[in-house]
């Protein structure tokens, strides 16, 4: 795959970035993607490694290595490189529904898994991935295909995340009547709300969305199955229904003070600026004012960073991210070897333009909040952190977090925003449908499989495993797919991997 000698003939290249300082004076993306033809040089690297772990989407040490759609990743690596991009774009469609989604927002699992990182720099696969998909566009390739023979069987799918999404398309592809339901006012789920604008234009979903319509998926928007809808004309309307409502509680903080005005769910936060970007260009001020503000993030992962940035780009005065972990080692430690996934420090877009513009990392680490601080009138005014130390619990093994005894402080906060995760299922949805949750409160299915326990209504997505990345899901909900697939018609053609 690829050129022989291309790792070693060429060095990676990737896009380059806007300056942190001027990219925070707007929410669009700001990277500048390669020529074809330095693109092609890219695709000339991928080595003919012999076991790609690139596509393998093993889990090693609890940690999945490689691609969970399995893409066929050296394939279209070495088209890249041959500027096939016909081909190309065929063979990353066989595994991927949204690589226009995936080649924005992906961690690029392939990438830690690739063969030529383990001693140099790995292959820009995600950014292949990109050239492919974005050339596709350009070129009448991704154009609408509606499938020729229609099976006259019905199917809703109720949400429209990127795993809701997957089973449309899969279904739709296979000749079925398919109907999206979407509670908010526009499609994408977490896509479209979830995740800030700088990472994922919302074109390129309302692209895509335009395309499936063209094929001939019908889509709902403002509408709340369980609420707006009852759950028996559901049943009665359609041969299958799918959930994919995503895990959709965020995890609370429940410290003293926790009443205080001015403390919001990362979620709701990131989801009003978005709404009014889209609405208004902000312009309507429908959303939670950073302006000016000492802005607390609690929650080290991507949502907090992505807290980190909007906050920044409504003019925060300043921006600290509270985070319960200690800091991960820049460079791979000893026992995590590769091919698996590197546990090391990752200072993403977020966190670079906080260290441009104030010069220091946001971060503090091995940190939980002790109590949110209110004045008089009940407005938050700081937040109240102390250190957290490991130990090892000398009966059970298990490592435990414990308080630093005197090592308190009070940082300054006008708004904090709690980016600690979801817990599962939203119960007036489950409760609606009389689907039975596991311990976690995710649906519950045999292992592997994807039927609930009530006959012809399936699940998938974060919603069936609780929150992870958005190829997890799209993965999820092919799977789920060829299973309602087989349910209606006693077998299945569908390719999934």
């Amino acid at each position: 795959m690829g050129k022989p000698t291309g790792f070693l003939d060429y060095e990676r290249k990737t896009s380059t970035a806007e300056a942190p300082e001027e990219r925070v004076k707007h929410f669009n993306e700001f990277h500048e993607h390669l020529p074809m033809e330095q693109q092609q040089k890219q695709g000339a690297r991928c080595m003919e490694c012999g076991v790609p772990f690139c596509q393998s989407g093993m889990t090693i040490a609890g940690m999945t290595s490689g691609c969970p759609l399995h893409n066929l990743v050296p394939e279209w690596n070495d088209l890249v490189y041959t500027g096939n991009w016909e081909h190309a774009y065929n063979r990353l469609k066989k595994t991927n529904n949204f690589p226009e989604f995936t080649s924005r927002v992906c961690p690029a699992l392939c990438e830690n898994a690739c063969t030529c990182g383990l001693n140099g720099d790995a292959v820009a696969t995600k950014e292949n991935e990109y050239a492919i998909i974005e050339n596709a566009y350009k070129t009448g390739l991704a154009d609408a295909k509606p499938p020729k023979v229609r099976t006259n069987k019905t199917v809703a799918v109720v949400g429209s995340g990127p795993s809701g999404l997957a089973v449309a398309d899969q279904l739709n592809k296979r000749g079925h009547n398919v109907t999206v339901f979407e509670r908010s006012d526009r499609l994408g789920g977490l896509l479209m709300y979830g995740i800030p604008n700088m990472k994922l234009e919302k074109h390129i979903i309302d692209r895509k969305i335009k395309i499936m319509e063209d094929e001939g998926v019908k889509f709902f928007t403002n509408t709340d199955i369980g609420r707006d809808v009852k759950s028996k004309k559901l049943v009665e309307g359609f041969d299958r229904i799918v959930f994919a409502c995503g895990a959709s509680n965020p995890r609370d903080i429940n410290a003293p003070g926790r009443d205080a005005k001015g403390i919001y769910f990362a979620v709701d936060f990131l989801k009003g600026v978005t709404k009014s970007l889209l609405d208004s260009d902000l312009a309507d001020n429908a959303y939670v004012f950073a302006k000016g503000k000492d802005v607390v993030i609690i929650g080290g992962g991507d949502t907090g960073n992505d807290c980190v940035g909007t906050s920044i780009r409504l003019g925060a005065k300043s921006v600290t991210q509270i985070e319960m972990m200690p800091k991960a080692p820049d460079t791979r430690a000893e026992n995590n070897p590769w091919p698996e996934w590197p546990k090391i420090c990752k200072t993403d877009y977020g966190q670079e333009e906080a260290i441009a513009l104030f010069g220091h990392d946001p971060r503090i680490y091995e940190s939980t909040v002790k109590e949110f601080i209110k004045d008089k009138n009940g407005d938050l005014c700081g937040v109240k952190i102390v250190k957290l130390t490991w130990e090892k619990d000398p009966e059970t093994g298990r490592m435990n977090m414990r308080e630093v005894e005197g090592s308190e402080q009070v940082l300054e906060a006008q708004l904090v925003l709690i980016a600690a995760g979801f817990l599962g299922s939203q119960k007036y949805v489950t409760d609606a449908f009389k689907l039975e949750l596991d311990a976690r409160t995710n649906v519950k299915t045999e292992p592997g499989k994807f039927k609930t326990s009530v006959d012809n209504i399936f699940v998938a997505g974060d919603m069936h495993t609780g929150q992870s990345l958005v190829v997890k899901a799209i993965r999820q909900g092919r799977e789920c797919a060829r299973e309602v697939d087989e349910s209606l018609m006693g077998y299945s053609n569908m390719f999934i991997q």
